[in-house]
C-alpha cells in the first residue's frame, strides 16, 4: 500500500477524525467527533525538510483522550484538542518505548518543576529489606514498601549532589543473591536490614548542586534505591542518557545495560566463537540469552537455545534468530536433547542456568570448548547444601575445556567498546529486545518473583510512575 502503487497515486483521499464541538460531560457522540476525508499528497517534494509521511497501522484508544475533549483546562490538565483541527503532539522520538517514555518525561517535568518548588517535601515510596530470605522466592515478609518524607529543596542537599526522580528500574536475578544474608555464591554484598535495596535505574535530575548535571538530565545509576526519588553524590552516576539517540530508554537497562554487557562479555570476549561454531545458550529467552544468541548469529555461528515453554521456543527462533531451540520442560532427557540438536558437539556454551543443564552439556562438548558461566539461576533459590552438583567435571580435563565464571564488573575497561558496538547494532536493526514492563513502584516484589518462573521472557523493568 505504501510502495510503488502510491508513487503513481500521488494524492490519496485521507480519512481523519476531528473535533467538531467540545463535550464537557457524558460520552462524546457524532455531534462532537466527526470523520472527514481530505486530500493528502504523497509526493516527497510536497513535504518539508526533516519530515516523514506515515501510514498508520495501529492506533491506541485511551481514557485520557476523553479529558482532552471537554474544552476545560482542569483535572488531568492535558491540552485540549482544537476545534476543526488535526492535532500533532510535540514529541520527537524513535521507537514506541521512547515515545511513551518521553511523554512520561514531560509529565515528570511538570512534577519536578514549579509545582514541587512549592511542595518542598514529597512522600517518597521505597522498598527495604525487612528480613533475610536464605531460600525460596522472597515474599512480603522479607521485602516491604514504606513511605518516607524527602525534601526537594535545593538547599537541603550537599554540594555536588543531585535529586533524581526514577523513571525506570531494572529487576535482575542477581538481586536475589543479595537477600540471603549469606556471603557466598556470587559474593555480592548483602543488602542491610531496614535499608533501601538498590538496582540499576534510569532517572531524571530534578535538583542539582553539581555543575556537570542540570535539571532535566536523564541519568543511569547502578545503585539507585528502589524508590520514586533519591539523593546521590553526582560522582556515583555512570552516565547521562540521550533520549534522542535512536535507542529506546528501556534498552539502557537492557541491551546497553548489565544483560547486554553480560551477553557481550560471554560471547565476544570469553566464548569467542568462529563462523560455523556450534553455540548453545541456556535461558535463551531471558534478558541475557536474547542478546547472546543474536550476537553469536552476527558472528556467523549455528545457535541453539533452551527455554521453558513452546511459546518461548517460537519467540527466540522468530524474533531473535536462533537456528533452533527446545523446551526443557518437554524434552526432559537433556542428554538426548543435546545429542539431537548437537550431533557435531558443542563449541561454546553460555551458561545461565547451571545444575543439571551444565552436567548434560559437559557430555557433549568438543575438544577446546569454551564455557563462559554468566549465572546459575536454577540454584539461586537454594541454600548451598541443597544445590545440584555436577558429577562429570572430569570431562573438562579430558576435552581441555575452558570453563570460566565471570562478573561484568571485572570488564568495565571494555564497557566503551561494548557500548559503541551494541548501540550501532541496535540503531541498524541488527539487535532487538523484548521487555516485560511492570507499572508502579509497588510492583517490585511481583516483578522480582517473576524472574524465577518459566513464564518470564526478556528484560523485566518497572516504569515507576506510569
Amino acid at each position: 500500500m505504501g510502495g510503488a502503487g502510491n508513487e503513481e497515486k500521488a494524492v490519496v483521499e485521507n480519512r481523519e477524525w476531528y473535533l467538531a464541538a467540545y463535550a464537557p460531560e457524558g460520552v462524546p457522540t457524532s455531534d462532537h467527533l466527526k470523520l472527514r476525508t481530505v486530500p493528502l499528497s504523497l509526493a516527497v517534494d510536497s513535504i518539508p525538510d526533516r519530515h516523514v509521511i506515515v501510514q498508520n497501522l495501529l492506533i491506541s484508544v485511551d481514557p485520557y483522550q476523553r479529558t482532552r475533549l471537554t474544552g476545560l483546562e482542569e483535572g488531568l490538565y492535558f491540552p485540549q484538542f482544537k476545534l476543526n483541527e488535526l492535532h500533532h503532539p510535540p514529541i520527537k522520538a524513535k521507537g514506541i518505548h521512547s515515545s511513551l517514555l518521553l511523554q512520561h518525561i514531560q509529565k515528570a517535568e511538570k512534577m519536578g518543576g514549579a509545582g514541587n518548588e512549592e511542595k518542598a517535601v514529597v512522600e517518597n515510596r521505597e522498598w527495604y529489606l525487612a528480613a533475610y530470605a536464605p531460600e525460596g522466592v522472597p515474599t512480603s515478609d522479607h521485602l516491604k514498601i514504606r513511605t518516607v518524607p524527602l525534601s526537594l529543596a535545593v538547599d537541603s542537599i550537599p554540594d555536588r549532589h543531585v535529586i533524581v526522580q526514577n523513571l525506570l528500574i531494572s529487576v535482575d536475578p542477581y538481586q536475589r543473591t543479595r537477600l540471603t544474608g549469606l556471603e557466598e555464591g556470587l559474593y555480592f554484598p548483602q543488602f542491610k536490614l531496614n535499608e533501601a535495596i538498590t538496582a540499576f535505574s534510569v532517572g531524571r535530575v530534578i535538583r542539582s548542586t553539581d555543575s556537570n548535571y542540570k535539571e532535566g538530565d536523564l541519568v543511569l545509576n547502578p545503585f539507585s534505591p528502589v524508590a520514586e526519588y533519591y539523593v546521590v553524590p553526582a560522582e556515583l552516576l555512570i552516565r547521562k542518557v540521550d533520549p534522542s539517540s535512536g535507542v529506546p530508554l528501556p534498552d539502557f537497562l537492557s541491551s546497553l545495560g548489565v544483560p547486554g554487557f553480560a551477553a557481550w562479555v560471554g560471547i565476544e570476549v570469553l566464548g569467542d566463537p568462529k563462523p560455523g561454531s556450534n553455540v548453545f545458550i541456556s535461558a535463551a529467552a531471558g534478558a541475557v540469552g536474547m542478546y547472546a544468541g543474536q550476537l553469536a548469529k552476527l558472528k556467523g555461528c549455528r545457535v541453539i537455545g533452551s527455554t521453558g515453554s513452546d511459546e518461548k521456543v517460537k519467540l527466540i527462533k522468530e524474533e531473535f534468530g536462533y537456528d533452533d531451540a527446545f523446551n526443557y520442560n518437554k524434552e526432559t532427557d537433556l542428554d538426548a536433547a543435546l545429542s539431537k540438536y548437537f550431533p557435531d558437539g558443542i563449541d561454546v556454551y553460555l551458561d545461565n542456568v547451571g545444575g543439571k543443564m551444565l552436567e548434560a552439556v559437559l557430555n557433549h562438548v568438543n575438544v577446546h570448548a569454551r564455557i563462559p558461566v554468566c549465572g546459575m539461576i536454577s540454584q539461586y533459590k537454594k541454600i548451598w547444601t541443597e544445590r545440584e552438583g555436577v558429577r562429570n567435571l572430569l570431562n573438562i580435563v579430558g576435552k581441555e575445556v575452558r570453563l570460566e565464571g565471570f562478573m561484568v564488573g571485572s570488564y568495565l575497561d571494555r564497557f566503551g567498546d561494548f557500548t559503541k558496538q551494541m548501540q550501532s547494532q541496535i540503531i541498524e536493526g541488527k539487535i532487538s529486545s523484548k521487555f516485560k514492563i511492570y507499572h508502579g513502584i509497588e510492583s517490585f516484589l511481583e516483578s522480582l518473583g517473576s524472574l524465577f518462573t518459566s513464564s518470564n521472557v526478556g528484560k523485566v523493568i518497572i516504569e515507576v510512575n506510569p
